[in-house]
């Protein structure tokens, strides 16, 4: 691959691993520790995240149950979940919290399903736009060092590697979408 190509490679890559942390924060029916990836607690004035202040585990499909190292933890655990957008009511048995999932209905699936492909829309046009960045910087070479032929070939490369990134987005975006629509 040629390294002015490389670059808008590199990007690209950026672009999936974001859609594929945000999809893994979509939560589908069962419990996924990963929903908490965001969520950070005030641990002696620094704001940390839930994972390095407490055990997450998941007993049961549809449970997250978060055990912190220090007791004086549960609040501010708490506090961080009812203030966050995950929408589930934390249970505090004074030692651990429990998040209990929700069965979700066919409703809620289906808008799930919408935004999992709102979400790869976005890094679609993020995959594109960076061709485009790539292209204009290539037609700046023009008449410098590449010729018109090594431009064509630069423009053609990235547009091999552009569809390829979005072949990759459609497939999360599948494979996401029959996890939510899966009972």
């Amino acid at each position: 691959m040629n390294e002015k190509v490389a670059v808008y490679d590199t990007k690209m890559t950026k672009t999936i691993n974001n859609l594929d942390s945000e999809l893994a924060t979509i939560r589908a029916g069962r419990a996924n520790p990963h929903v908490l990836d965001k969520l950070a607690v005030d641990y002696y004035g620094a704001p940390t995240p839930i994972q390095q202040v407490a055990n997450v585990s998941v007993p049961e499909a549809r449970m997250i149950q978060i055990q912190p190292w220090e007791k004086s933890m549960l609040k501010a655990i708490e506090k961080a979940i009812l203030t966050s957008d995950i929408g589930i009511n934390p249970t505090n048995d004074g030692s651990s919290i429990r998040l209990v999932f929700p069965e979700l209905t066919e409703e809620r699936r289906k808008e799930l399903a919408k935004d999992v492909k709102k979400k790869g829309e976005a890094a679609k046009v993020a995959v594109r736009n960076i061709r485009r960045d790539g292209n204009v910087a290539f037609k700046k070479l023009k008449g410098s060092e590449v010729s018109e032929d090594g431009i064509k070939d630069l423009e053609d490369e990235l547009q091999k590697i552009t569809d390829k990134y979005i072949a990759k987005i459609d497939k999360m975006v599948e494979v996401k979408s029959k996890e939510i629509m899966t009972v």
